[in-house]
């Protein structure tokens, strides 16, 4: 009856979500907060590869989009400049987790605008070197 009673007080720790944070909804990924959520879960088990394969799936998605609309209009609209070899998409992911942790202030803002700011803020491209002035 001892262990019975251990299992049932495990089941409703485990239950009333002390033991664990809550999942965010990977179907109601809105804000920077959220991503980051997702991006770095602190939950585990099947949410926790729900939410990383999300994350993953986001990250790509923007990357190649912008890489799509770099080729199209050249680097002149580039937001940022990965480098080659850039960092793996789990880095980018936990890279991203810890940059929305540490800039609260975007928390609420689009997750895909608080992406493009910290792909500016970590991969900046070089500023064009200015042509010499003609001497007058």
């Amino acid at each position: 009856m001892k262990q019975f009673l251990s299992v049932g007080a495990l089941a409703l720790l485990l239950g009333s979500g002390v033991a664990t944070a809550q999942p965010v909804p990977v179907n109601n990924v809105r804000s920077v907060q959220d991503l980051a959520a997702v991006c770095d879960p602190g939950w585990s088990g099947v949410p926790r590869f729900e939410a990383i394969a999300y994350c993953q799936g986001f990250l790509t998605s923007a990357g190649q989009y912008h890489a799509l609309l770099v080729q199209a209009h050249g680097s002149v609209g580039s937001a940022f400049c990965v480098p080659n070899p850039g960092p793996s998409i789990a880095e980018s992911g936990l890279a991203f987790a810890n940059w929305a942790r540490a800039n609260p202030s975007y928390a609420q803002d689009a997750a895909m605008s608080g992406l493009l700011r910290w792909g500016q803020s970590t991969f900046p491209c070089p500023t064009p070197a200015r042509a010499p002035r003609a001497q007058r």
